[in-house]
């Protein structure tokens, strides 16, 4: 106990001082500081700014270029849709003049299939009619002569 009360009584501060004592360390500290301050801005904080601004460019390059091509691909896209429509216009008139024709040459061909066979039942309408007179024609004969020989056997 001896030893902690000594070290006590010899701790104390006896002068100025104390715990504000504003002396040559005050200016020492602040040059020091700002020597530092500089340092760090020398070395390291303006490479690090200047590395940050030069990808700053380069993102803000990359992104106008990747705008500019955005917008080249979306006015060939709506160029290409408008060529599409336009070719489906065409194609879909192209069907359906297509179909136009094909219907007209199919009532052509069947008109002419329709005269044909009204022409081919009138010939063989009229070669029936006349096999049908030269038959009845024969049969009046057979006719006749079957009644003049019934007459001859019954007038015997």
């Amino acid at each position: 106990m001896i030893n902690l009360s000594i070290l006590i009584s010899s701790s104390e501060v006896s002068g100025p001082g104390g715990l504000f004592d504003f002396n040559l360390t005050l200016p020492l500290v602040a040059i020091q500081f700002v020597l530092l301050t500089v340092i760090l801005n020398v070395i390291l904080y303006n490479p690090l700014l200047t590395i940050i601004e030069e990808r700053k460019e380069y993102i803000l390059t990359n992104l106008g270029k990747a705008s500019e091509l955005l917008s080249e691909a979306n006015k060939l896209t709506a160029q290409y849709e408008q060529e599409l429509t336009n070719v489906r216009n065409e194609a879909q008139l192209e069907i359906t003049n297509s179909q136009k024709i094909h219907k007209e040459i199919l009532e052509v061909e069947v008109n002419i299939s329709q005269k044909y066979i009204d022409n081919l039942l009138d010939t063989i309408q009229k070669d029936l009619l006349a096999k049908k007179n030269i038959a009845l024609s024969s049969l009046d004969e057979i006719v006749q002569s079957l009644c003049t020989d019934i007459e001859a056997r019954l007038s015997i």
